[in-house]
């Protein structure tokens, strides 16, 4: 689990870095933006890495109830996501949909996975979403919802998540983690 935790203090790190120290940050110009970037893909490598090599206590197992809820967890995961790239209503609404989906997505598969090595890096993905919810909403207080964009935005945000979901599950069920059951 050492990865796992290795990964996840990358990741946070390189988030968190611009939030906690704005004025290093900007001194290391567009050289800091691709070390941070390569700091974040280092990070993913590892989490992943590490999830796939960890063993530890299982508390509980999927079950059909569990797996209905963390798909529809799921879809509303990716739609925040979508959302925040398309800005599109909800976006308006809520100032962090992102994260928000970080958030959706980390406890939809902490539902699913009730084992040690999932508490670590699902739940260590939680905490760093809202870690960095609340450091960017003390940084920057005010905020201004983004305009309003045409409804075609709106539904290609629906179609866009259902083909993400789509390839997810696909992804996860070649992986071996059969997505529906």
């Amino acid at each position: 689990m050492f990865l796992i935790v290795l990964g996840l203090l990358l990741w946070s790190g390189a988030h968190l870095f611009k939030r906690l120290a704005p004025a290093r940050r900007a001194a290391m110009g567009e050289a800091g933006r691709k070390s941070l970037a390569i700091t974040m893909v280092v990070g993913i490598v590892l989490m992943v890495l590490g999830y796939r090599m960890a063993d530890g206590a299982v508390f509980w197992g999927r079950s059909p109830a569990l797996v209905g809820i963390n798909n529809l967890l799921m879809l509303l995961a990716v739609y925040l996501f979508a959302a925040s790239g398309m800005k599109t209503a909800i976006a308006r609404k809520m100032r962090h949909p992102m994260l928000a989906g970080v958030k959706v997505w980390a406890l939809a598969h902490l539902l699913v996975n009730g084992d040690a090595p999932s508490f670590v890096l699902f739940g260590g993905m939680l905490v760093w979403a809202v870690v960095e919810m609340i450091v960017i909403n003390r940084a920057e207080p005010e905020w201004t919802p983004p305009p309003v964009v045409p409804m075609r935005k709106e539904i290609m945000a629906l179609v866009g998540t259902l083909v993400v979901y789509g390839v997810i599950a696909g992804i996860h069920t070649a992986l071996g983690y059969p997505t529906f059951g």
